[in-house]
């Protein structure tokens, strides 16, 4: 062997060594996914079932019971190893050489196999030979490219924890926007009618008894408000019935607050609609008697209490 060969066959495992580390080399926002591209061989050749095969190349991937070996031409062969495969490293005239357990072979060592193909396609190996000096090379290499994997599969998994916090962040986000912007907004709860008599704004006892039945569900509400609407038949002048209508409504207010002292804030401010909002026809006195009446509504707000809207929706 000349010189330039045996500095051929020196510089072998140098290359194969740094292409290793360089295939091993973290790229961020690939993660797990570059290194299962990597263990992938898309140009793996399949052996015939009984096929004798001998060949040298440079271990590439290993799992439990098999590596992956690819040779010059950059084709990957699947060896399998048995319990009756023989492991060792070329012996001299001698010598035959220091044997080596299956756990040995590491990626990055340049080896010789031999052996017959399986149903699967595989190389059953029957001697595995290789240089001591590519050993000692390929575990150099498999303690540099370990911890680099490694790292890398670690900062996958905080890429990956942390996709899932932001994820959560901005579902908190949108949630708080929703609330902010439904601040403004209050479901229907409960709706109360209360009528009086002809020209009267006194509350009668059975007006007072459906008032107490609302005051006391609201003594266990948050975030509620009442909005309360006074109305008139069409009977009387025009100014009389605006004015009637909103004395109405007040009254309504004062009883609640003080026979129930529910507090004024939770109170929208009383309207008086006169007779524009007739709900009965004003021709019959029955409808003039139901249209003689005020109306309180209980509302929760939307935005706070956080509760699905199931009627219809009014602002304050």
């Amino acid at each position: 062997m000349n010189t330039s060969e045996i500095k051929k066959s020196r510089s072998f495992p140098l290359v194969c060594a740094l292409a290793l580390l360089l295939a091993a080399a973290p790229v961020f926002g690939q993660g797990a996914s570059a290194q299962t591209t990597r263990k992938q061989a898309p140009n793996t050749q399949s052996i015939p079932n009984g096929a004798k095969v001998k060949f040298k190349g440079v271990v590439i991937n290993r799992d439990a019971d098999t590596f992956t070996i690819r040779d010059r031409n950059r084709t990957d062969y699947q060896v399998l190893l048995t319990d009756n495969t023989n492991i060792r490293t070329y012996g001299g005239f001698f010598r035959r050489g220091k044997k080596y357990a299956v756990t040995d072979i590491l990626r990055g060592l340049i080896a010789e196999v031999e052996g017959r193909g399986n149903t699967q396609g595989q190389l059953v190996a029957d001697n595995v030979r290789f240089n001591e000096s590519d050993m000692r090379a390929a575990i150099t290499t498999d303690t540099r490219v370990n911890p680099v994997e490694e790292n890398q599969e670690r900062l996958s998994g905080q890429m990956d924890e942390l996709s899932t916090i932001a994820a959560e962040a901005r579902a908190e986000v949108r949630a708080a926007n929703e609330r902010i912007s439904a601040l403004d907004d209050y479901d229907v709860q409960e709706t109360v009618t209360v009528n009086f008599r002809l020209n009267s704004a006194v509350i009668s006892p059975e007006a007072k008894r459906q008032l107490d039945t609302l005051a006391e569900k609201a003594t266990t509400a948050k975030w509620y408000m009442f909005e309360v609407g006074g109305h008139t038949d069409s009977t009387g002048g025009e100014a009389r019935n605006f004015l009637l209508s909103r004395q109405r409504a007040e009254a309504v207010i004062q009883y609640m607050a003080v026979t129930h002292k529910i507090p004024v804030r939770r109170f929208v401010s009383p309207m008086g609609y006169g007779k524009t909002d007739a709900k009965a026809d004003n021709k019959t006195a029955a409808g003039r008697a139901q249209n003689r009446r005020v109306e309180v509504k209980m509302l929760l707000n939307r935005g706070m209490s956080q509760r699905p809207s199931t009627t219809s929706t009014t602002k304050q």
